[in-house]
């Protein structure tokens, strides 16, 4: 696994309207940030991890409610916890010994709203 550092989306350009898909092409590093992020999607265990996290009553979830949920070494859900936090989907905070996250709805948002057709588009 690549140790390149995952770019957050939306820290550079705040207050930028995201194009979808459809409306224009992707500029290539805008591109190349989407990417990272999919990448970052692109596992069925941070996948689960985030869902979990996101469905989670009250907006948070402890490590400790998480890793029982895996047939996974707590060094190894540890590691799809970074890569979601690299990538901007998840923030955490320590309390005491125990980690909480939460999820970060403005990614998930511009990544919805990258791959939303726009209103009166056709089928």
């Amino acid at each position: 696994m690549s140790k390149q550092e995952l770019v957050v989306l939306g820290q550079d350009d705040a207050g930028e309207c995201c194009p979808t898909l459809l409306t224009a092409p992707l500029a290539e590093d805008r591109a190349e940030a989407l990417a990272k992020v999919f990448k970052a999607l692109g596992d069925p265990v941070r996948l689960r991890l985030l869902s979990m996290i996101a469905s989670r009553a009250g907006g948070e979830i402890c490590v400790c409610d998480l890793t029982p949920a895996f047939e996974l070494s707590q060094p190894t859900i540890s590691h799809h916890l970074k890569l979601l936090k690299q990538a901007g989907l998840i923030g955490s905070e320590r309390r005491g010994t125990w980690v909480y996250y939460r999820l970060l709805p403005e990614t998930t948002d511009q990544l919805a709203a990258v791959l939303t057709r726009p209103a009166g588009t056709a089928s």
